[in-house]
């Protein structure tokens, strides 16, 4: 089958057209995703802003929008993690740490978030998982500059689970 000059034109300005198209339909996308990640972004700014200025529930607030957008933002879960523990609710910044770690797994290879993730879930009552968590701090053998006393913090929350747990264990006997 042998196409004419006139076919062949067609099809190449048909071919062009569409890549134009494609292109210009790319670019479009592309903007409208710039401009919700760059708002994403100062909403994210704005609420580390309040959190450092001490206005934890606006900056909780903040993040709350930041998460309705990007609901598998990793920083902006272990943020507002942090926020919320701060704000005392550490049954819901649990939630929120537990939901960093579901997205990036691998996590538990930093020791700062690993010992602020056993402090929550102490703080949350979820003595099992904190358990869990400081074994690991300890069996590393984690230190941290700006934490000369790591170690000795995961000593003492995993002694504050053991009291805990003996007494739940004499309230129910």
């Amino acid at each position: 089958m042998t196409f004419t000059e006139p076919v062949r034109k067609y099809i190449l300005s048909g071919i062009v057209a569409f890549i134009v198209i494609g292109l210009i339909v790319a670019s479009v996308l592309a903007n409208k995703q710039d401009e919700e990640f760059m708002m994403d972004e100062s909403l994210y700014n704005h609420a580390l802003q309040l959190q450092s200025s001490g206005d934890l529930e606006g900056a909780e607030v903040a993040l709350s929008q930041v998460l309705q957008n990007q609901p598998n933002s990793e920083i902006a879960n272990y943020a507002a993690g942090l926020v919320i523990a701060q704000n005392g609710d550490m049954k819901q910044a649990a939630i929120y740490m537990q939901k960093v770690l579901d997205i990036n797994p691998h996590k538990v290879e930093d020791p700062r978030f690993m010992i602020q993730l056993g402090e929550i879930f102490v703080g949350a009552e979820k003595y099992e998982e904190a358990k869990i968590v400081l074994l690991r701090c300890q069996e590393s053998q984690w230190t941290l500059e700006d934490i000369p006393t790591y170690q000795e913090h995961v000593a003492a929350l995993l002694a504050q689970i053991e009291n805990s747990q003996l007494k739940e264990g004499t309230k129910n006997e």
